[in-house]
């Protein structure tokens, strides 16, 4: 029996700062107001960079050679979210994260802190320690609002990082959402439902932990889940504990759930004996 265990980083701190006001007694006409700075991060960026998980599409050095170990691989293409006061790094080996501090079109980011798991996968593990390089420094920021939302970062040795933003599930559902822990056991079993004939669901149960982190008694009884849970990939065979968003649908379509669930981390995974 295999078994992997994922440890999450702590919450880290990201400051924002508005742009300066004006003298009092004062009002600044159209006329003298600086010339805007093209694809200037809005005054808003904060909650822009918040409401996205922004997905690397392009990486070129100050010379325009493309930066092949940020693009190259078959996994995901690398993910930025600006979340729980930090910025988080994903699709990458380990969980990443720094402190950043925002200013007008401007980002510091301080030193990056990782976990420090093995990395079998070598394009992988080559995309992690490029942007781990690359992260620290002051860089400039660009937004552009549109489907999708564009972020540019310029950083401050030249290179230059898109991003595409995919809008994130508080943003799409309207909340926060509920914390949950639940375990999926390692097979589907038969399920009825009207608009599903011969459905096949995750067999599921909420379970608990202390402020320790520690399992603790009063598990929920098994019971068939229905409906799906966004960016989960059940595998037979392979029992898993993760850690998902609860979220109310306002107006659900007709037969639709009136609860949507999203993936936020698997905590743990294990092939069950056989």
């Amino acid at each position: 029996m295999t078994r992997r265990t994922l440890f999450l980083l702590l919450p880290l701190v990201l400051a924002a700062c508005g742009p300066a006001s004006s003298p009092a007694g004062t009002a600044p006409a159209a006329a003298a107001a600086p010339a805007a700075i093209p694809d200037a991060a809005p005054a808003d960026h904060t909650a822009t960079l918040e409401r996205h998980h922004w997905h690397l599409t392009d990486a070129t050095t100050s010379t325009g050679a493309r930066i092949d170990a940020l693009l190259d691989g078959a996994q995901p293409p690398l993910q930025l979210d600006f979340a729980d006061g930090g910025l988080h790094v994903s699709n990458v080996c380990n969980s990443m994260g720094a402190n950043a501090a925002l200013d007008d079109d401007r980002m510091t980011v301080d030193q990056v802190i990782s976990t420090m798991m093995a990395c079998p996968d070598s394009p992988l593990g080559a995309r992690e320690r490029a942007i781990g390089e690359r992260l620290p420094g002051t860089h400039r920021i660009a937004l552009r609002d549109g489907k999708p939302a564009q972020l540019t970062l310029t950083l401050d040795n030249g290179d230059v990082l898109r991003f595409e933003g995919r809008q994130t599930a508080d943003a799409r559902y309207g909340g926060r959402g509920e914390t949950v822990f639940l375990e999926i056991a390692p097979e589907r079993v038969a399920c009825t439902h009207p608009s599903m004939p011969g459905h096949q669901c995750l067999q599921v149960r909420e379970i608990q932990y202390d402020d320790e982190g520690v399992r603790t008694a009063g598990d929920a009884e098994w019971a068939p889940m229905f409906e799906d849970i966004e960016g989960f990939t059940h595998e037979d065979g392979v029992r898993n504990v993760v850690r998902v968003k609860r979220y109310q649908v306002a107006e659900p379509a007709a037969d639709a759930p009136a609860q949507a669930w999203v993936l936020d981390t698997v905590v743990e995974s294990e092939t069950a004996a056989r």
